[in-house]
């Protein structure tokens, strides 16, 4: 029920999931008073794959996510969560509230031993290579040990759901030589110079994101959402302005016309759509959140992610990778 688009994107980006996805099976959160009808006027065999599991509570943008974790018990997303805690499910996909799923999922799923905070991770188009960039609004305050953790995370996700064989991990800052930054960045940078578990490069500058190295981009939460708001819409301006200039003269919209397949495919490498959600890493399941804005296409995308995360096995690659680092720890200590 989450999401701008609710219950329709969702419904749609079930049919469209299922039709490439032959094996899946999906349980359904929601009211079913308000639901039932429209599953009913779906074709057979999208019913006979989709199990609709009454939740009559729904948690809104407006509700304070605490209060509403704690209030909600019945909401479809504090049900669907407890599914995958229990194991019914192999993976939680909404696109309901950001503070909800984040605090659901800590209170639900509980941390991974070794993890201090979930990270939101959106991966996101670039010049030659999608990247991730970690977190991107779930901590606005950090510590040091949190973006060593979240450089953790991101090669883990990296390695598993996008097929990386060694992903490069960097750390955002101001410039790349090493004393750049203030004392967060400067302590750590040195406790992921120091550790060995992932392949940390260094310093990344915010001009160097999309074009750069690192598969993976660690910020802390503030920052990170800064970065992928601006990088939004500045994607955004740019496709408008390039119209504008297409379109203002008889010679614009002739080079417009030859160019337009080019246009086409820039514009889909761009689309964020394609890339489904954020997974939340850190806590023990998988957990997707799509965007609040998702369509149809979208939400079927963070399906599709899901899936790649439960197969891939991102969750015990993260465990695997938190033993290497606390072992590192005590033999450093």
């Amino acid at each position: 029920m989450g999401g701008d688009n609710a219950p329709g994107c969702v419904l749609e980006g079930l049919a469209l999931f299922l039709q490439k996805n032959n094996d899946a099976l999906i349980k359904l959160f929601g009211p079913e008073e308000q639901l039932k009808d429209l599953l009913s006027a779906r074709p057979s065999d999208f019913q006979s794959r989709v199990t609709l599991i009454n939740a009559p509570d729904v948690i809104t943008m407006h509700d304070e996510p605490m209060m509403a974790v704690r209030r909600k018990s019945a909401s479809s997303l504090m049900r669907a969560m407890n599914a995958v805690k229990a194991g019914d499910a192999q993976a939680f996909v909404s696109a309901g509230s950001t503070g909800a799923i984040f605090l659901a999922g800590m209170v639900t799923l509980r941390m991974l031993p070794g993890i201090s905070r979930p990270a939101l991770a959106p991966v996101l188009p670039g010049l030659n290579k999608p990247f991730m960039l970690i977190d991107c609004g779930a901590n606005a305050d950090c510590q040091p040990e949190y973006l060593k953790q979240f450089g953790l995370m991101g090669s883990a996700y990296m390695h598993s759901v996008m097929g990386v064989e060694s992903p490069r991990v960097g750390l955002v800052n101001i410039g790349a030589e090493e004393e750049k930054g203030n004392k967060l960045y400067k302590d750590a940078h040195q406790l992921m110079k120091q550790q060995s578990v992932y392949d940390f490069i260094g310093n990344v500058e915010a001009r160097d994101i999309q074009t750069g190295d690192a598969d993976v981009v660690v910020s802390d939460g503030f920052t990170g959402n800064v970065i992928l708001k601006y990088a939004e819409g500045l994607s955004s301006a740019l496709f408008k302005m390039i119209k504008t200039e297409v379109t203002s003269s008889l010679r614009g919209k002739l080079g417009g016309l030859m160019l337009k397949p080019a246009f086409s495919a820039i514009k889909t490498r761009m689309n964020k759509d394609e890339y489904g959600g954020a997974p939340l890493l850190g806590v023990n399941g998988v957990v997707v959140k799509a965007h609040g804005s998702s369509n149809g296409y979208a939400f079927s995308k963070a399906l599709e992610q899901a899936v790649k995360m439960a197969q891939g096995g991102t969750v015990q690659l993260l465990k695997d990778g938190l033993d290497k680092l606390g072992t590192q720890n005590q033999q450093s200590n």
